[in-house]
């Protein structure tokens, strides 16, 4: 049995934030690699691996079974959180390679599921904003965040433990902190200025259809243009 499994530099970041003896739920597992990364290098971890489409699903079955994980990890075919249950005692859940707005949509009509949850690992591939505004008002603190590259593409990885009591209180971001990230905003690294350089650019070609429509929507351009102002004042303190 091979032992070694090969994961992306994106999800081997989403593994790292994973504690040992994770007892953690994979939504959107794809072909289950990540449990499967998991499982292999911790042998206390447990997973369940979600799945909406039946493709998918059984390409997860077949890779757990490859591994010989079936003991640690158990493939579910379900829509979203709904593969859950309340005796699972699931402590993180990691929502990875979706939009910012689907990831948004999964936590919120799993809600109830949710608030067993210790931690939420989220790797949005576009819109980070709306998982950020969606942890923030429900009781999530973000600790960590990061900008990885791989392939050319720039990844946002959000890493969020649930309040341990009422006594704290919600981060309460600003809009631009829900924008750039709080945590990333303080330790701006290359990668953020890559990143952010490519966003400046769309914004711009954003605004300029915007002004050039025959139909100006005035609201969008001015949120888009004050968006502009903050991209360029973040990548001012570059220099």
């Amino acid at each position: 049995m091979t032992q070694t499994l090969n994961l992306s530099k994106r999800l081997t970041k989403v593994a790292s934030y994973l504690p040992k003896g994770a007892k953690f739920a994979d939504i959107g597992s794809d072909h289950a690699y990540l449990p499967c990364y998991v499982c292999l290098q911790d042998k206390s971890a447990k997973a369940i691996a979600g799945e909406v489409n039946e493709g998918p699903f059984q390409s997860a079955l077949k890779t757990v079974q490859y591994y010989q994980l079936n003991e640690c990890i158990e493939v579910r075919l379900g829509n979203g959180l709904e593969v859950l249950n309340n005796q699972d005692n699931v402590e993180q859940i990691v929502i990875a390679g979706m939009g910012g707005a689907l990831i948004k949509t999964i936590l919120e009509e799993g809600k109830a599921k949710v608030q067993y949850a210790k931690r939420i690992i989220a790797q949005p591939n576009i819109d980070a904003r709306s998982v950020r505004k969606w942890l923030d008002e429900n009781n999530f603190i973000i600790k960590s965040e990061e900008v990885v590259e791989e392939n050319q593409h720039i990844y946002e990885i959000i890493v969020a433990d649930k309040a341990e009591d009422d006594t704290i209180k919600r981060q309460d971001l600003n809009q631009k902190q829900l924008l750039f990230g709080p945590l990333l905003l303080e330790n701006k690294t290359k990668v953020f200025y890559e990143k952010w350089k490519s966003e400046q650019e769309k914004t711009e070609r954003i605004i300029n259809q915007i002004k050039q429509a025959k139909l100006k929507d005035e609201q969008k351009l001015k949120r888009f243009e004050e968006e502009l102002i903050w991209i360029k004042e973040v990548l001012d303190d570059e220099a």
